[in-house]
């Protein structure tokens, strides 16, 4: 089996190889590919030095049976057809693609089905915020139908890449040396910080992140489930989280809910509030599920419940859905 990975020097990129490296996959070949910047740079994967290559419109992908592709919706635009045209299935990170009818949206957890109908052999991964979120709405799904969700995120550096990552510690470094902090890759200054702003604002007065819940959701659960979203960029360098109000066609104990999140794929149950035990950013960064606490009744709406769910936004996020997709394939 022939893999790639497009971006390989991004975060995604990175992490791509941490996972297949710890995944018993039976790779052959890997293939590392880049822009102009990272081309000539080598990485190691199982005991060799793999070069990065110059992504370009030509035959490098003849023969490549996956290409998981984390560079941006601009360059997967542009390269999808080179991607794919000699049989490759393009496992897609950006925006690129998501809506589009004929490309499946997968979270394997919830829609793996979807994943083998994929007439352009292109498949995209969701948004990290919303992959997190289908997870744990797919738990509570199976007991009963989901009308309406409300969500506020507390989404990480992480989500706005390696560069996003290094501004944030650089900005702590900066204020405690006295210096004014450096502002590039956020709005405003993100340390000491939170900004209600993530990606640009549609006419809605939405922002395009929050609608990419709205949408994706229903894409992915095959729902008409109507997603109310407030997404904000908090000073934690990885790790995203989330405060979930769900309103369902009947009531559901809490005791229902935590033993359907408690036996569903993908999650870890961490709900024992007397005792402190609740996700946090602090001790989920790195792992691969997607952890839910908080659970409790909504005293606002008789159909409701409330929880918190946190995960890593590069792994479950990102590079490890793309994977659980090839592997889901294979």
């Amino acid at each position: 089996m022939k893999v790639a990975i497009v971006g390989a020097s991004g975060a995604v990129g990175q992490e791509f190889l941490k996972i297949l490296e710890t995944r018993s996959l039976p790779i052959d070949e890997l293939s590392l590919f880049g822009s102009e910047r990272s081309a000539g740079r080598s990485y190691r994967f199982r005991d060799k030095e793999i070069p990065v290559r110059l992504l370009q419109h030509n035959d490098d992908f003849r023969g490549v049976d996956f290409a998981l592709v984390s560079a941006g919706a601009g360059t997967s635009r542009e390269f999808a057809e080179t991607i794919t045209r000699h049989g490759t299935i393009m496992i897609d990170n950006s925006s690129a693609f998501r809506m589009d009818d004929d490309v499946p949206l997968v979270v394997p957890e919830v829609n793996p089905e979807d994943a083998r109908n994929a007439p352009r052999r292109i498949i995209a991964n969701p948004n990290c915020t919303t992959i997190q979120l289908v997870v744990a709405l797919q738990a509570l799904e199976r007991l009963s139908h989901i009308r309406r969700v409300r969500v506020s995120t507390y989404q990480s550096a992480s989500g706005a890449g390696a560069a996003a990552m290094a501004e944030l510690g650089k900005q702590y470094a900066e204020i405690s040396g006295g210096q004014a902090p450096t502002v590039e890759k956020f709005a405003f200054q993100l340390a000491n910080n939170v900004i209600p702003h993530i990606d640009v604002f549609t006419d809605n007065d939405y922002t395009k992140e929050e609608m990419k819940m709205f949408n994706e959701t229903r894409k992915i659960m095959h729902s008409d489930v109507r997603v109310s979203a407030t997404c904000v960029r908090v000073p934690v360098m990885r790790a995203h989280s989330e405060s979930v109000w769900v309103e369902t066609e009947r009531p559901l104990s809490v005791g229902e809910a935590r033993e359907a999140f408690a036996a569903a794929p993908g999650v870890v149950l961490m709900d024992e509030p007397a005792e402190k035990v609740y996700p946090m950013p602090l001790f989920v960064a790195d792992h691969d599920p997607v952890y839910v606490g908080r659970i409790r009744q909504d005293l606002a709406c008789d159909n409701g419940l409330s929880f918190w769910c946190v995960s890593d936004q590069i792994r479950k996020g990102a590079a490890l859905n793309a994977v659980q997709i090839m592997e889901t394939l294979l």
